[in-house]
């Protein structure tokens, strides 16, 4: 039973780790190498990992997509997806794929004269998925090494735990003060109703009598 539970505790965790994973932002730095659109066909295993389509754009099983290739540092590729979020989830509320390309585009380089760029985006890259990180924002560097701090992901976590702490400071003083009083109750009653007063439970059972005597006098 004990294994069962901690593999319930496990399986939740990586869920949730997982989700806050793939959700929340992360940073890259690349030289992008070349920014287009194609044709990508939509299946039931990947079309949870694509945004919708543009707004005003009807839902359709393929569509144009905007990509952008890139480099990383230490020269392995990347490739993004650029697709708007709109009002969906992720919440970005990105609507301005179409600038975003525009930027990739004027600011591709070399390899003999790199312009690093300090990409932001959410999700994964699979191969046997065809599923590809969304980019949400860019912005150039002078240098492969920039200094990162990534605010958004420390705040969210800072007011998660205070929510968190929260739910287990209301949730101590809920058991504490209605669910412990009736388990008591119940454990008093059983051990003095079911129990041979000679008995563990039966004297536990007297005991607790003698102290609610003892507090009513």
């Amino acid at each position: 039973m004990t294994y069962l539970r901690w593999g319930l505790k496990l399986f939740l965790i990586l869920i949730v780790g997982g989700f806050l994973h793939y959700t929340l932002p992360n940073h890259d730095v690349v030289r992008i190498v070349d920014a287009y659109e194609r044709r990508v066909d939509f299946t039931a295993n990947n079309r949870i990992f694509w945004a919708k389509p543009d707004s005003g754009a009807p839902e359709t099983d393929s569509r144009d997509v905007r990509f952008i290739d890139a480099v990383r540092t230490n020269g392995r590729e990347i490739v993004y997806r650029n697709e708007d979020t709109n009002w969906g989830w992720p919440p970005y509320f990105k609507f301005n794929a179409s600038d975003l390309n525009a930027q990739a585009k004027d600011l591709v380089s070399s390899s003999n004269d790199p312009q690093w760029v300090i990409v932001r985006h959410y999700g994964w890259r699979s191969n046997w998925l065809s599923v590809f990180p969304n980019m949400t924002s860019l912005r150039a560097t002078d240098t492969p090494n920039p200094t990162i701090i990534p605010w958004f992901n420390i705040g969210f976590f800072v007011v998660l735990g205070i929510i968190f702490f929260r739910i287990w400071r209301w949730w101590s003083r809920f058991e504490e003060e209605k669910i412990e009083p009736v388990v008591d109750e119940i454990a008093i009653s059983w051990g003095r109703e079911n129990v041979r007063p000679n008995t563990f439970l039966g004297r536990i059972g007297k005991g607790f009598d003698w102290i609610r005597g003892k507090k009513s006098a």
